[in-house]
């Protein structure tokens, strides 16, 4: 098993129907209270890339990616166009988007992640596949600079700093990011009379745990 860096066409993604899902074991009490319980500290998106079909050359151009990743043999990036920047969808990733942590003047890697809050509660999501020509980095509310001040490892989402950032220095960065994924199926199935007819494959690709 492998992972490919490159990226599914966006012109076909853009289309596709999906989104996080989540692990939920609820037991049903004889009062009728329930007990809710999740195995998993992360969500995992899924998606049907078939949804994103719109032309008979979207079709080859998937078989072509399909057939070069050797189907759910490896992974690739995926632009998952509902969610894929630190910000709100309409804006530009700025520096001070989301907080990764404070310098210590000892630690010099930090990971990107975006925080996703609602009330008084919030979740912190792993970001594993950031777009590296878009990622702004601060410290201490001052940007820095890459292969300067720090280097990013595009395939694990890491920071890494050259030298420690100061104690109490708040480390911050805005970004866009791709999902890790694989296709979920052996088969892709594909027929240009019922895709002339308006009916479209089923192609599930699911997020990798990485």
């Amino acid at each position: 098993m492998g992972f490919h860096d490159i990226q599914f066409p966006p012109s076909i993604s853009f289309g596709a129907l999906g989104g996080p899902e989540r692990r939920t074991e609820i037991v049903t009490l004889v009062s009728g209270h329930e007990e809710r319980n999740s195995p998993w500290a992360h969500s995992r998106r899924r998606y049907d890339a078939g949804m994103g079909l719109r032309s008979l050359d979207d079709v080859a151009r998937l078989i072509d990616f399909f057939e070069a990743r050797r189907g759910p043999l490896h992974g690739f990036r995926w632009k998952d166009w509902s969610d894929h920047k630190s910000c709100l969808p309409s804006e530009a990733p700025d520096a001070l988007d989301q907080i990764l942590g404070q310098g210590d003047e000892v630690t010099t890697e930090f990971q990107i992640q975006k925080l996703y809050r609602s009330g008084d509660e919030s979740y912190a999501r792993p970001i594993t596949k950031p777009v590296a020509a878009s990622v702004r980095v601060a410290v201490g509310g001052v940007q820095v600079w890459p292969d300067v001040d720090y280097a990013l490892d595009p395939l694990t989402g890491v920071i890494r700093f050259f030298t420690p950032p100061d104690h109490g220095a708040e480390i911050s960065a805005g970004f866009e990011f791709d999902v890790p994924v694989r296709f979920d199926s052996d088969r892709l199935e594909t027929s240009l009379a019922t895709f002339d007819a308006g009916a479209v494959p089923d192609v599930p690709v699911v997020e990798l745990r990485q």
